[in-house]
């Protein structure tokens, strides 16, 4: 297609496959509206500030909002997909969004629509999520504009959700009891030429209205997969027992429990892997030809992004983000509530950078700076109610962007050298946050302030504030005092954290 006024719309530019096809269209030349449930998230992407960008903030199942998005755009690349927690039918959820696009498209005269669907026949009883796919390429393929439709099966490439999948079992397994699924046949595709096949197909007569399939050039069980991995990473391969009594539902626990991947996008995979996902034609490779990589390579270069920290985009991107509104208040009494605050203070002999360079390692391998093995009770304990615990990580151990996953917290603001706030993901009787900032006093005298607050929900609320509160001066403590030592700096006055009030932060402006 040749570079014009066109804007093309990537509806889910924040999810995995969107975030790095907005990067590609750019880097192209094509001029881009990026659509996303959260407009912070979309302000932290590399290419959120690019003159051809426009950011937009979207939710496909308000109409008013996708009339908004769609105003104005000749082509659409679609890649929704609804599997979180707060969609317990995400079914419904995808079918409904695809039917607003139908309509919506249909008002605002788009030209072409490109949607991303899972591989797999109709007639093989297809999982829940493949299912569904297919169901909103029917929807999508009423529509009176053109629709092209691409159906991949695995995607491999560093932060995707079924990699890390397989990279975790992998690692973290020497015994692996597997369901029958490890023997399905597959035909995983590496994630450049998933997004080679999508650019490709913008503007192609040819490619209107049609399915293709779209495929590496292997054909392999996900038991050869995970040996590739082994090979690659160097690391030896979990001896495999298969059992015929491992259900897809069991699976999806038991994914759960070994890797980060947590069970509600663990499940409608695990069911997926069930169905044979081969391609059944390769009339694409004559319409865009590339060079396509084999599994052994794509999971090279995985592996390669992953030990040099340069993964683009991670499944934990996707979601919506939890709210912080409450966060805002400098008011004890909050009109939404009580909001108990832990606020302390430390001065150090070092510059703002000093302490900024420690505050953004927090978490992940780097650990909370004290306890770290309360810290991981805290976790398990997360894990037992069926929250993410401890073991999303994080996507980079030096460099943070909004939105980022950090153990069980998530990046809601963030102003580098300034400022970081984390919103609780864990399972709680209300909501939490814990927020640091760094104040210069002057090139080498620096103040960091550490916030941790609370809005209980309920008595239950109450009563886990009220319990935990004898930790926060042995925790709270060694946390800030272990940020001073991370960043190698010393302490100017104080010989601990200096205990504030809510008074004391709106005396330095910083409530």
């Amino acid at each position: 297609m040749q570079k014009n006024d066109d804007l093309i719309l990537v509806i889910g530019a924040t999810g995995y496959v969107g975030s790095r096809l907005v990067q590609v269209l750019l880097d192209e030349g094509f001029k881009v509206k990026a659509a996303s449930r959260s407009m912070e998230k979309l302000k932290s992407r590399i290419w959120s500030n690019h003159p051809n960008v426009r950011l937009t903030q979207l939710d496909l199942l308000d109409f008013e909002s996708a009339c908004k998005a769609v105003e104005g755009v000749q082509r659409v690349f679609y890649l929704l997909h609804s599997m979180n927690p707060k969609h317990k039918d995400f079914e419904e959820a995808d079918r409904r969004a695809a039917q607003i696009m139908v309509e919506t498209g249909a008002r605002c005269g788009i030209k072409q629509l490109i949607y991303l669907g899972g591989l797999g026949e109709s007639e093989d009883n297809l999982s829940k999520h493949l299912r569904s796919r297919a169901e909103v390429a029917s929807i999508l393929q009423k529509a009176p504009f053109a629709v092209t439709v691409l159906r991949a099966a695995m995607i491999i490439g560093s932060g995707s959700a079924s990699f890390e999948i397989m990279r975790y079992l992998v690692e973290r397994l020497p015994v692996m009891i597997t369901p029958k699924w490890v023997s399905t046949p597959s035909q995983p595709i590496a994630i450049r030429n998933v997004l080679n096949y999508l650019v490709g197909a913008l503007g192609k007569e040819e490619m209107y209205n049609q399915t293709f399939d779209i495929g590496g050039p292997d054909i392999l069980s996900y038991r050869q997969l995970m040996r590739i991995y082994a090979l690659e990473a160097g690391i030896a391969l979990p001896k495999i027992i298969p059992v015929p009594v491992f259900t897809p539902r069991l699976s999806s626990y038991w994914i759960n429990f070994v890797t980060p991947v947590p069970a509600f996008i663990a499940r409608p995979l695990a069911e997926g892997l069930r169905n044979e996902a081969v391609c059944k034609e390769e009339r694409i490779t004559k319409i865009i030809p590339q060079k396509l990589l084999t599994c052994q390579e794509a999971i090279k270069i995985a592996v390669d992004k992953i030990q040099h920290h340069q993964v683009e985009s991670h499944w934990t991107d996707a979601g919506k983000m939890p709210p912080f509104e409450w966060v805002n208040s400098s008011d004890p009494k909050w009109a939404g509530g009580t909001v108990y605050n832990d606020i302390r203070q430390i001065t150090i002999t070092g510059s703002a950078e000093q302490a900024w360079s420690a505050v953004v390692k927090i978490g992940g391998t780097t650990g909370w700076y004290y306890a770290n093995w309360l810290w991981k009770l805290r976790g398990w304990l997360d894990f037992f109610f069926g929250g993410p615990g401890l073991r999303k990580g994080r996507r980079h151990p030096n460099e943070l962007r909004h939105g980022d996953a950090i153990d069980f917290w998530r990046v809601r603001a963030l102003e580098p050298g300034r400022r970081l706030l984390l919103i609780a993901e864990m399972r709680l009787p209300g909501q939490a946050a814990l927020e640091f900032k760094i104040v210069p006093i002057d090139s080498n005298t620096t103040k960091i302030i550490q916030m941790a607050r609370f809005l209980p929900t309920g008595l239950a609320g109450l009563a886990y504030w009220y319990a935990v509160t004898p930790l926060h001066e042995l925790i709270f403590n060694g946390m800030l005092l272990g940020v001073v030592k991370a960043a190698g700096c010393k302490l100017k006055e104080e010989k601990k954290p200096m205990r504030l009030a809510l008074k004391d932060l709106k005396a330095l402006n910083l409530s």
